[in-house]
């Protein structure tokens, strides 16, 4: 099903996935009109995408998504959503008034604003986090969407994209003003990585700092399956098709999809080091120290935090929940993604790992430069 002649919003148009996103849909599609929206819209992205813009308008839209006047304009005249924007967290460094307003009111205002702007379709991008792993660790490999599993978040990350994921699933079969109905499904990648990932450059610089070792804070039993953001980006458009399909749209609509590909499945600290050993990183062969020691640290110190915050507010690096999640096995299939959505990855782990390393590269000599220059 073709997407040619309909006027789609890319939330968070700017970030890591929205951008490959956009230029997806202008390479794939014959869209009437793409509208791009986030805080800030840097002159450079729409100065990139003129290759591939053809007939497609490209419009831009700066403001606030808890502004909901704001959205509604946004989404007059629109047929589908594809909502990216949200507040990534895994330090709780943010104020949980701040991140619960953009992840969870932002997209509640966002729903309401298609609802009264009959917009038909909304794609929600959620998270394999929204699943876990819970504060036991318990694993889960090669898990599915009928996976039962005790899903006990502590992240705020983690809760307030579980809460917009029930919001948006609860939203599908609303009735439009015109008397029409939204559907909406969700999508939860694995970790997303590729050109462009910031947390891959974090860890290049602090190897970097550390004389090329690259530091060992998972497990390598700790495996998890990577995602590869071209796929991911893919999986989004194969979403919007399903749910214009009239065969499709009941089968899609209000559910969720995990979205993985071929990527191997290695832990977090082993595939920092496969993407990164061509530049000449290598990896501690050991956590640093005992993992039960790792947690009796992390926990002095959140208590610690937790005494000082009325005076100050402390970011930790790493806390319990953070090294819960970095070694623990948690895993997931696309099979019903691919059963359901046509989803296949359009990038081999092969392509995916030489865009990688090869964009690396590319900002390796930037990164070794910015370090020196401190």
């Amino acid at each position: 099903m073709s997407l040619k002649g309909d006027v789609c919003v890319v939330t968070g148009a700017c970030g890591f996935l929205g951008k490959r996103l956009v230029r997806l849909l202008l390479e794939e599609e014959n869209m009437a009109e793409i509208r791009l929206m986030d805080q800030h819209i840097q002159p450079q992205l729409l100065h990139s995408l003129e290759d591939c813009s053809g007939d497609t308008k490209l419009s831009v839209f700066e403001g606030d998504i808890r502004d909901g006047d704001f959205l509604k304009k946004v989404c007059r005249g629109a047929s589908i959503v594809f909502h990216i924007a949200s507040i990534i967290d895994v330090n709780d460094s943010v104020e949980y008034s701040e991140i619960y307003g953009v992840n969870v009111k932002g997209t509640q205002l966002l729903l309401e604003a298609c609802i009264q702007e009959n917009v038909v379709s909304f794609i929600y991008t959620s998270t394999v986090e929204v699943m876990g792993p819970n504060l036991k660790g318990e694993p889960i490999v090669n898990g599915n969407e009928d996976t039962v599993y005790d899903s006990s978040l502590k992240f705020n990350y983690s809760k307030t994209k579980r809460e917009a994921e029930q919001r948006t699933l609860q939203a599908h079969s609303e009735v439009l003003q015109n008397g029409g109905r939204l559907a909406t499904c969700t999508l939860r990648p694995m970790y997303i990585y590729g050109e462009g990932c910031r947390f891959l450059l974090g860890h290049m610089g602090d190897a970097i700092r550390n004389k090329d070792v690259l530091y060992r804070m998972s497990l390598p039993e700790a495996r998890v399956n990577p995602v590869y953001v071209g796929n991911v980006a893919m999986a989004h458009l194969q979403a919007a098709r399903s749910l214009k399909d009239p065969q499709k749209r009941n089968v899609v609509g209000g559910k969720f999809y995990f979205i993985s590909d071929d990527t191997p499945h290695v832990s977090y600290s082993d595939f920092n080091h496969v993407v990164m050993s061509p530049l000449g990183f290598i990896i501690q062969e050991k956590l640093m120290v005992p993992l039960r020691l790792f947690y009796v640290v992390c926990f002095l110190l959140e208590v610690l935090c937790m005494i000082l915050r009325p005076f100050v507010r402390i970011t930790l690096p790493l806390n319990r929940q953070l090294l819960t999640m970095l070694n623990t096995p948690f895993s997931f299939s696309y099979q019903k993604a691919q059963r359901d959505l046509g989803y296949i990855p359009r990038y081999t782990w092969q392509e995916a790992r030489k865009h990688t390393i090869e964009w690396l590269a590319s900002q390796l000599p930037k990164e070794r430069e910015r370090i020196r220059a401190k």
